[in-house]
């Protein structure tokens, strides 16, 4: 089958989102988020975000059909994330995928999205090269992974042995007083600050923690550095200069995630850096990614801006590739996996 038609479904947090993709073509893209619903509890609540999906998913994948002039019967498989998430936001997705599947006869995978971040990119630059490093980046999840197949080879080469670059960020725009989320705040301010007006520490960069762990993330000490220096200054009644405050944060975040990404595509001699998670949104990051890239020859591919939150034109890719590859699709019983490991590909 050389171009064969996806629907994707994502509902791991508060997005439910369905799209069609055949071959590499994007042909609709539907997204209804809960975000708001969450905003005033500082945090997505996960009873309220599954009730949300129990009542966007008919609308959702009915539009996306809608949209690309499509009917079910058309589809040759629907793919669907199975993890890593939210688990009742996953049985909600996963539910409604399975109901589609057996009553159109169609296959069905059950996916990580995880890696569907990084399969969207595809839809923006073309085919997904052998030997590439991968860089993921959402509110809960960092890591750098080594794809020899993006349908069969995915290997963990580092991970977030604490807080992820989103979680770090989100902490301190609530010390802030930003309103969930608070990643967008941080980044608009960042851009009038000066990144280098406070001192941020660099986690797991040097010394023998560096050393023992080169492509590995920590962020939890760049959050307590950040916050112990803002609530010194207010325990001082001094005046807390934000702008700098959040640049300073993301210029740290971003050299660490750059710096690491290229060590790690000079170890696995490849010259491309795949991109993706909601946190590749952040200005300073795409940045820096770009300057590091140029500086070392390295082609880095970072998706759009409306790519790179979750949405279901990835999980779509992904099963796309899937099915181009010959993978036989998930078993009719495959269940959610809430933690799903990153060098998991399918259920």
């Amino acid at each position: 089958m050389s171009e064969p038609l996806v629907l994707g479904i994502e509902s791991t947090c508060d997005e439910t989102a369905a799209a069609l993709v055949q071959g590499n073509r994007l042909l609709s893209n539907v997204v209804a988020s809960s975000m708001n619903e969450h905003a005033r509890y500082g945090g997505v609540i996960p009873e309220i975000a599954s009730r949300a999906h129990a009542e966007s998913f008919v609308p959702v994948v009915s539009k996306a059909l809608k949209d690309a002039d499509m009917d079910l019967s058309q589809v040759d498989a629907i793919a669907v994330s199975a993890g890593p998430g939210l688990a009742g936001c996953l049985a909600v997705g996963v539910s409604g995928a399975k109901a589609l599947a057996w009553a159109a006869k169609k296959p069905l995978y059950g996916i990580n999205h995880v890696i569907g971040h990084i399969a969207v990119t595809q839809l923006q630059f073309g085919p997904f090269p052998r030997n590439a490093l991968a860089l993921i980046v959402s509110g809960g999840h960092t890591s750098l992974l080594h794809v020899d197949d993006l349908a069969r080879s995915v290997q963990v080469v580092g991970t977030t042995l604490d807080d992820a670059a989103g979680e770090c960020f989100d902490k301190i725009a609530r010390l802030l007083g930003f309103p969930y989320p608070g990643g967008p705040h941080i980044d608009r301010h960042a851009r009038l600050g000066d990144p280098h007006a406070i001192s941020v520490p660099q986690g797991l960069t040097k010394g023998r923690a560096g050393a023992e762990h080169p492509y590995d993330f920590s962020f939890s000490g760049v959050k307590t550095a950040v916050a112990r220096w803002v609530e010194r200054r207010q325990q001082a009644g001094l005046d807390i200069p934000v702008d700098d405050v959040c640049a300073s944060l993301a210029d740290s975040v971003a050299t660490v995630l750059s710096r690491k990404a290229m060590a790690a595509c000079h170890r696995f001699d490849t010259d491309t850096l795949i991109v993706g998670g909601g946190f590749s949104a952040n200005s300073q990051l795409r940045g820096k990614l770009q300057e590091f890239g140029d500086q070392e020859g390295i082609k880095v591919r970072i998706p759009k801006i409306n790519l790179c939150t979750d949405n279901g034109a990835m999980v779509a890719m992904l099963g796309v590739n899937l099915v181009q590859a010959g993978l036989a699709p998930s078993a009719p019983d495959f269940s959610i996996d809430s933690a799903m490991p990153m060098d998991r590909i399918l259920m």
